[in-house]
Order: structure tokens, then sequence, then C-alpha cells
């Protein structure tokens, strides 16, 4: 898959999380603010890739970097992460909440 700019939000977070170091990296940013070197200090991973993972994240909304001296700091942005969550569950949600219409339930066929 690929993604860029154009492609939806919501598509773009779930990219994103579809990756355990991602996935790990964010656990890590929902503690404190790390650096690119911090980051790479915990993973068996070099600067640019991890630098690489990064871009993904913010391309996606979920992290946003601060530049301070000659580091950035990047940091979770919760509300994105939540929000993306909260709107898969009420898409997957929504559908199992209905009432089966009449004839329609696997069950009826037993």
């Amino acid at each position: 898959m690929q993604v860029n700019s154009q492609t939806p939000r919501p598509q773009r977070i779930f990219y994103a999380l579809g990756s355990l170091p991602r996935r790990r990296i964010i656990a890590f940013l929902s503690q404190t603010a790390l650096s690119t070197a911090d980051l790479a200090e915990r993973f068996a991973m070099s600067r640019p890739a991890i630098s690489r993972h990064l871009s993904v994240l913010v391309r996606a909304g979920l992290i946003g970097g601060e530049r301070q001296g000659q580091r950035v700091l990047y940091r979770l942005n919760r509300d994105a992460l939540l929000g993306a969550l909260a709107q898969f569950a009420s898409e997957v949600d929504g559908p199992l909440r209905r009432s089966p219409q009449a004839g329609t339930n696997p069950r009826d066929a037993l």
C-alpha cells in the first residue's frame, strides 16, 4: 500500500499502526517526549531507521515534533490516536448493534 498526503487520514493512521516498531515508539512517546537519538538508544535500530518510522507517524498525525536547539523532541498526539480508534470502534460496533433483519441471521439456517 502506498501512503501519501492524498491518502485519507484514517488510512494513514492505521497504516502507521500496522508496524510493531511504530507502535512501540508510540508507547514510549505516550510517556514522555523523546528525540530520534533517545529512541534509537531504546531500539536496536539506526537513527535513520527511527527517522523513517517517525516520518510515517508525523504524516499520519499521530505525533508531532518540536525543535529544541539542534534536536527535535517528538510527542504523542493523543487526540489523533484516540479519535481514530473511537471512529474505528463506532464503524465496527454500529453494524453489530443493529438488530438482525428477519432471515438474515445465520442461526436461522440451523
